[in-house]
């Protein structure tokens, strides 16, 4: 978004900061180290999982969606933020989550419930799923036992209108409108996951 920062990265960073405490180790992130930077506490490696080698930044090439692809055990904490929405094969996708997490290894990820469609990825490699804290729960609870799943959602009305409008967060004046939860209108969902 050129106008300023969209609402779901006020509901991103959120879940990352409640969650800091488990950004520590050796630490995973799609495509940058962004996050791990700003939220990581105790980190002693950095990683970075990419699908190919074309990005420079990675220090793990491998496919979620193809966990014969990736490493076993490797990291304390895995943060995926706004990346299984744009994965087809999601459950795939969970799985190699699941592979990449040392046991007692934390899974912290962000998705889209309401938004519209991201025409930059569904150009590029196809924008598919929209979740629910109920899809989540069942998808998850294939590959982590169900009492190490949590899943926070965030949004209401105002805040789904808001997004869907493209209203950047530095136009809301009382951000507090944002931080009331609405169950039914869940516009990004966090999910802690652990190993």
């Amino acid at each position: 978004m050129s106008r300023g920062t969209p609402i779901d990265r006020y509901y991103i960073e959120s879940f990352l900061k409640e969650n800091e405490v488990d950004i520590k180790g050796t630490a995973l992130e799609i495509a940058e180290n962004t996050y791990t930077k700003q939220f990581g506490c105790g980190v002693t490696s950095f990683e970075v999982l990419h699908v190919d080698k074309s990005n420079r930044k990675a220090t793990i090439i491998g496919d979620l969606a193809r966990p014969d692809t990736l490493p076993e055990k490797i990291v304390d904490c895995f943060i995926c933020t706004q990346t299984l929405n744009f994965i087809f094969d999601v459950r795939r996708a969970i799985e190699g989550c699941f592979k990449l997490l040392k046991d007692g290894g934390v899974f912290l990820g962000t998705v889209s419930g309401i938004s519209q469609v991201s025409r930059y990825d569904m150009d590029r490699w196809g924008d598919y799923w929209r979740f629910t804290d109920l899809s989540l729960k069942r998808l998850f609870a294939e590959y982590f036992r169900e009492s190490n799943i949590a899943i926070r959602t965030f949004g209401n009305v105002f805040a789904a209108n808001a997004f869907l409008q493209g209203i950047a967060l530095e136009d809301i004046e009382d951000r507090s409108l944002l931080n009331v939860r609405d169950p039914d209108y869940q516009v990004t969902l966090g999910i802690r996951a652990v190993r």
